[in-house]
């Protein structure tokens, strides 16, 4: 078998490697697609060195067929569609202990911490799986973990039916964030600087606007008759889309921080005082945020439309390169074809 292989800033590598066999309490997947995500682009920038031990194995966003199941492990039968939810947690730490084991004080992350699933083969732990609905395409599972990210977020902000949300960024992230609030009955509006992502976003059904060409919160309130939105998304990573989100709430408004801010930022706190705004993080997600991004995607609620290439497995350098040239572009989402060296038809 092959995998993708990080082995130092700006080189992965595909090299030969032998299946590992299922030891008790696991199973082997045969991989069919691995998505790269943002995390794994900081990877292969070399931001994460001082997590990520060369040489890893990159990718957590994936979808296959359980291949081998190892002693002990009941439910599951070869050949069923899965994917992996791929956090380890402690079980025993203050915040496992509290019930939030998705933020484990000590938490592994498959693809970072550990192999991920860049490979043909990936033997893990039975109880990461995650069940597929067979009508749903392997490569379409591939997204459902970024979709969970999203589902956790609109689950994280509490989101009412009839509740206008705005998304500051149209990544895959924000466009998945506002495709489950659309889904959930809320009235959605994203801000994306980029028009190439716009013209995605918009062909995806979203109402998009560029934050360059107006007062944000001047849109938002005409947008809303002057009350504000109930919520806002913060996925840009920016220090303007901070400020954005902060300026468009209502009175009692919601701020889900969803972006990794690698620099702390300024925060316009009188206005969180004055209308009693609400600031809540939001990290990973949970086992019902999985399932229910499975079913999203197999409804037909989630685009597909994000797939923007997909590249096999001995091209994964190459793809990575790509998309990190192309990220002011308009290219959304790159998947990883596992299942052989070249690529065949999505399955």
């Amino acid at each position: 078998m092959r995998q993708a292989t990080y082995t130092g800033k700006g080189t992965v590598l595909v090299r030969p490697a032998d299946p590992v066999p299922p030891a008790a309490g696991q199973v082997r997947i045969d991989v069919a697609y691995t998505g790269i995500c943002g995390t794994d682009l900081h990877i292969f920038h070399g931001a994460m060195d001082g997590r990520v031990t060369p040489p890893t194995v990159l990718g957590h966003e994936m979808a296959g067929r359980i291949a081998e199941i190892g002693d002990g492990v009941t439910g599951w039968r070869a050949g069923e569609a899965v994917t992996v939810m791929p956090t380890v947690s402690c079980g025993d730490c203050p915040a496992c202990s509290a019930g939030h084991a998705h933020v484990c004080h000590r938490l592994v992350f498959l693809g970072i911490d550990s192999d991920g699933a860049m490979q043909n083969s990936w033997t893990v732990p039975a109880d990461l799986l995650v069940r597929l609905p067979e009508s749903l395409r392997l490569d379409h599972a591939a997204l459902v973990e970024p979709t969970a990210v999203a589902v956790h977020d609109v689950r994280r902000a509490e989101l009412r039916p009839g509740e206008k949300a705005v998304v500051f960024g149209g990544g895959p992230i924000g466009v998945l964030i506002a495709s489950v609030a659309r889904r959930a009955g809320a009235q959605v509006l994203m801000f994306e600087p980029n028009a190439q992502r716009r013209a995605i976003a918009q062909r995806l059904g979203l109402t998009c606007a560029d934050p360059h060409t107006g007062d944000v919160r001047a849109l938002v309130e005409e947008w809303t008759d002057g009350v504000g939105a109930a919520v806002a998304f913060e996925v840009s990573g920016s220090a303007a889309g901070v400020t954005g989100a902060v300026d468009c709430l209502q009175v009692h408004g919601r701020l889900v921080v969803v972006a990794i801010h690698p620099v702390a930022r300024e925060v316009d706190l009188h206005r969180v005082f004055w209308r009693e705004l609400t600031v809540l993080g939001a990290r990973l997600y949970w086992r019902q945020d999985f399932e229910q991004a499975a079913r999203l995607l197999a409804a037909g609620c989630v685009p597909v439309g994000l797939i923007s290439r997909i590249e096999p497995l001995t091209r994964a350098e190459v793809a990575f390169a790509a998309l990190d040239s192309d990220s002011g572009s308009g290219v959304m989402k790159v998947l990883i074809d596992c299942r052989r060296s070249e690529g065949n038809e999505p399955a």
